[in-house]
C-alpha cells in the first residue's frame, strides 16, 4: 500500500474565477517522490473524503495541484476551497500515471475548462511538434492562460469561448501522431468520434456509464490470500473482497482514479473503468476491482 505523505500547503493562488492552486511540500523540505506529467496524486482531506487531482507542476521538491469549485460535487472541492490555506497540512499519496506522455513524432492536445491541469505540464516535455486547443466557458473561467502566454509560442495554443471546432482541429493526422484530451465527458465523447482509438489518449474526471442489469455472479480466486470468494450480481469485487478481510487501496470506487488496479492471473475480463486504454484492456493484465467484473464464471487475481 502507498504512503501517505504529509504535505503542507506551501502557496495558494487564484487561477480563474473557481479554480485555485495549491503548492505542496513536505514539511521539512525533503524531496517527493518522482513523478511524470500525466500523473496524479490522491489528497486525503479528512476522514472518508479522498479525492484525487492531476498534477499540473512542480519539481523533485513541490508539487501543483488546481481545483475547480463543484457546487454539486461530493465536498472534496469545497473542503479545498475552504480549508486549506498556506500553512495546512494535507496527506496526499502517489503519484500515479495513467495518463503518460508517449512517444510520438507529434501531438494535438484537447482540454476543455479543468482538463487543462495533466496537459499543462505536458507541454514543457513536449519536444516535438505539437498544438493545444484549449476551452471554456468564459475566458475568466479557464485557468492558466496567462501562464501559457508566457510559456509557450502564441501559434502553438488556441485559446475558445465555448463549443470548440474540434472536426476542423483534429483533421489530418499524421501517421503515429497522438491526442491527447482532458474535460467533461460531452466534449470527450466528441473527441473519440472522430480520432481512431490507436490514436487517442484520454484521461476521465467522471466514470462511464455501464449497463448492469445483465450482471451475474461470478468467482474469484484471490491467489496470494488463499481465497476464492462469490461476487453476486449486484456487488463489486473490491466490496466482496473488502468483506472477506482482505486489504485492497482504493479511492473513487467509479474506475475513473485507478488507485485499485490490480494484476490479472488468469480469466478474461469485463473492464467497466474510465483508466486503462483499449490496448491495456486487451492485454488483460490489470483491473479496476471497484467496477469491472468476470467475463466468464471465475477470475484469478494477485491479491
Amino acid at each position: 500500500m502507498s504512503e501517505l505523505l504529509d504535505l503542507v500547503v506551501a502557496e495558494r493562488r487564484q487561477e480563474a474565477l473557481g479554480v485555485i492552486s495549491l503548492v505542496l511540500r513536505r514539511p521539512d523540505g525533503a524531496p517527493l517522490p518522482d513523478w511524470e506529467p500525466g500523473a496524479h496524486i490522491d489528497l486525503s482531506l479528512r476522514e472518508g473524503l479522498e479525492r484525487q487531482y492531476s498534477l499540473c507542476g512542480g519539481d523533485d521538491r513541490s508539487w501543483r495541484i488546481a481545483v475547480l469549485r463543484e457546487p454539486d460535487g461530493r465536498g472534496g472541492s469545497a473542503y479545498v476551497h475552504s480549508d486549506l490555506e498556506p500553512g495546512s497540512i494535507v496527506a496526499a499519496r502517489g503519484p500515479r500515471n495513467h495518463f503518460r506522455l508517449e512517444p510520438a513524432p507529434a501531438y494535438r492536445f484537447v482540454a476543455g475548462g479543468i482538463g487543462i491541469t495533466p496537459i499543462l505540464a505536458m507541454l514543457d516535455t513536449a519536444a516535438v511538434p505539437w498544438s493545444l486547443y484549449y476551452g471554456g466557458r468564459s475566458h475568466e473561467s479557464m485557468a492558466f492562460t496567462e501562464e501559457l502566454a508566457a510559456r509557450h509560442p502564441a501559434e502553438l495554443v488556441r485559446l475558445c469561448e465555448g463549443p470548440l471546432d474540434l472536426p476542423e482541429y483534429l483533421a489530418g493526422l499524421r501517421p503515429g501522431e497522438l491526442v491527447y484530451a482532458c474535460g467533461p465527458q460531452p466534449l470527450l465523447a466528441a473527441v473519440e468520434a472522430l480520432v481512431p482509438p490507436e490514436a487517442l489518449r484520454i484521461e476521465r474526471f467522471t466514470a462511464v456509464h455501464t449497463e448492469t442489469a445483465d450482471d451475474s455472479a461470478f468467482e474469484v480466486e484471490l491467489f496470494r490470500s488463499r481465497m476464492t470468494l462469490t461476487v453476486p450480481a449486484g456487488r463489486s469485487i473490491l466490496a466482496t473482497v473488502q468483506e472477506a478481510g482482505v486489504e485492497v487501496l482504493y479511492s473513487c470506487t467509479e474506475g475513473t482514479c485507478g488507485t485499485c488496479e490490480t494484476d490479472v492471473l488468469a480469466g478474461g475480463v469485463d473492464h467497466r473503468d474510465s483508466v486503462l486504454t483499449a490496448q491495456e484492456r486487451a492485454c488483460n493484465e490489470t483491473m479496476m476491482v471497484c467496477v469491472s467484473r468476470a467475463k466468464g464464471p471465475r477470475l484469478t487475481l494477485d491479491l
